[in-house]
């Protein structure tokens, strides 16, 4: 599933077409388009335009179209993918289909060279904005400092996965970044947020800054020591013990008992 690492990687492959001018907007799912825009709006704001620049906060990708033109938005959700003619550097997303149908294609740019940068979308669970709301996202998780990851978690009795899933809050990780780092720090992912002695606070940030570095090198967010125990039954990487499978913040959560009491103690 697409999250800060996999945009990240698909932001680069949009640097590619910077410099290209668009011609053609494909947009023949209305449903894709977000914040009550219409085909019609997309194409008159994006055709013509020569992109300038690519941007990235958390999971949503930017496009810098000029001045005089709004800023289009990326989206992803869980199965989206962006594809440059054949070139598609993440390729197979966890959760996803392993098939690259046309009627999968929700988005996209035809280039006036020909080339065509498109977004395929299973689930049709992304999206396409014009001007996305940058202010409504936390910092972005790549460049977390301490300072930051405080304030995020401080006097929050919310689960502190749940916490670090806020895209508002904190913009980037997901499900399976979120559980390689506390992880590796060795946090239980459902107590409360703003439980953690000062100690743990600094053990969870430089966690998080060595997951997404590593995990980024890499290849991705399912790159993780604790993916390959992600199934019932699984167990720890680190002790070997039975991993914990709980719904933590909506999500299915991977988590090792033992190792966060020893932690503890």
């Amino acid at each position: 599933m697409p999250e800060l690492l996999e945009v990240e990687i698909y932001r680069r492959l949009g640097d590619k077409a910077v410099g290209r001018t668009v011609d053609v907007v494909e947009a023949p799912d209305s449903w894709f388009l977000k914040g009550g825009i219409t085909p019609g709006q997309v194409v008159g704001a994006v055709e013509g335009a020569t992109i300038l620049g690519t941007g990235r906060r958390g999971k949503l990708m930017t496009m810098d179209l000029g001045s005089e033109r709004p800023v289009l938005g990326l989206r992803f959700g869980m199965t989206g993918r962006l594809v440059l003619d054949g070139e598609d550097p993440v390729g197979q997303l966890e959760y996803s289909s392993t098939r690259d149908e046309p009627g999968w294609d929700r988005f996209a740019l035809r280039f006036t060279d020909g080339s065509r940068l498109r977004i395929s979308d299973p689930r049709r669970l992304g999206g396409v904005e014009l001007d996305p709301d940058l202010g409504a996202l936390g910092p972005d998780a790549w460049s977390l400092t301490l300072g930051q990851l405080r304030t995020v978690l401080a006097g929050s009795t919310a689960p502190l996965k749940a916490r670090l899933l806020d895209q508002h809050r904190l913009a980037g990780l997901g499900n399976l970044l979120v559980d390689e780092s506390l992880w590796r720090a060795r946090l239980d992912p459902a107590r409360p947020a703003g439980s953690l002695s000062d100690a743990e606070l600094r053990r969870l940030h430089r966690r998080i800054v060595a997951t997404v570095g590593e995990l980024f090198e890499r290849g991705g967010s399912h790159r993780g020591d604790l993916q390959v125990e992600r199934h019932r039954d699984g167990r720890c990487p680190r002790c070997g013990a039975p991993l914990d499978r709980r719904t933590v913040g909506g999500r299915t959560t991977y988590s090792c008992a033992p190792c966060a009491r020893a932690a503890a103690a």
